[in-house]
């Protein structure tokens, strides 16, 4: 797989020790971390190992990659995107995303998702990604469709998380579906 990724303004790579900072300022913040699977705090051993764990991982069915999004111009780290190819199905995987508040809204997490995407339909050659999302996380489901997934489900309270039973929307994009949408951009 070829990684790091560069796209118009970031560079998306494995994670390194100098983004131990950035990772926790975001990790830690309450905004970024309501529809995510961790909680806040979110201390600093399980940052040092989450960090130690992924800058060796390797794009491996059946477990989580996730991999560091830097902007280029000026270096900084500002969230990560996620993949998780399924063990059953190694065509198949899971996207998501995370990115500092303070970068919300500037279209960073749309450039990461479809460069992202890009490597998955094109030199992995995937079938299939899918989404989940929150149904009130708004900015995540609309950008999931502004990247051209369609939404196959409603899970009606579906999740208990964080102390609460939560809905959720499933998503799907197939790579043909991909294809087509970038050979018209």
């Amino acid at each position: 797989m070829q990684i790091p990724i560069h796209s118009g303004r970031l560079i998306i790579r494995p994670f390194r020790d100098s983004d131990l900072e950035p990772f926790l300022a975001y990790r830690n913040d309450p905004d970024v971390a309501r529809y995510q699977g961790w909680n806040v705090p979110y201390a600093r051993e399980s940052a040092l190992e989450f960090i130690a764990e992924m800058k060796t991982r390797q794009f491996t069915p059946g477990e989580w990659l996730q991999l560091a999004l830097e902007v280029r111009e000026t270096g900084e780290t500002i969230g990560d995107v996620a993949i998780h190819c399924m063990k059953s199905d190694p065509r198949q995987a899971y996207l998501g995303y995370s990115l500092a508040r303070a970068h919300w809204g500037r279209g960073y997490a749309g450039e990461a998702a479809q460069a992202v995407l890009d490597l998955l339909f094109g030199e992995l050659n995937l079938h299939r990604v899918v989404a989940e999302c929150d149904v009130e996380n708004a900015a995540s489901w609309r950008l999931l469709e502004r990247l051209g997934f369609r939404r196959e489900a409603h899970l009606v309270e579906n999740l208990f998380f964080k102390g609460a039973y939560c809905s959720e929307y499933h998503y799907a994009i197939l790579e043909r579906e991909w294809k087509q949408r970038t050979k018209q951009e």
